[in-house]
């Protein structure tokens, strides 16, 4: 019975989306925008030429209106230096 339940949350996990049908749309709808040269960056305005940027603002835009997407992952932290010590 525990093997049965165990197969079927494995089908479930594989199955379930991790985008909405609303946020895939909405992620096309960006990357349309920047085709047609019309998607700008937030900040500073400059027109965005990067397909891994028009990807990165469309998710962003999803989220905003709650739209099912994975969460946002930490920073990674940078390691600290080792200081060498001279004697």
């Amino acid at each position: 019975m525990a093997s049965l339940a165990n197969g079927l949350q494995k089908i479930i996990k594989k199955t379930m989306a991790k985008y909405s049908k609303k946020a895939e749309k909405k992620i096309e709808k960006v990357m349309h925008e920047m085709k047609e040269g019309k998607l700008k960056s937030g900040r500073s305005g400059k027109k965005v030429k990067s397909r891994k940027q028009a990807i990165a603002i469309g998710i962003s835009e999803a989220r905003e209106a709650g739209y099912k997407v994975p969460k946002k992952k930490a920073a990674k932290k940078t390691a600290k230096k080792r200081s060498s010590s001279k004697s």
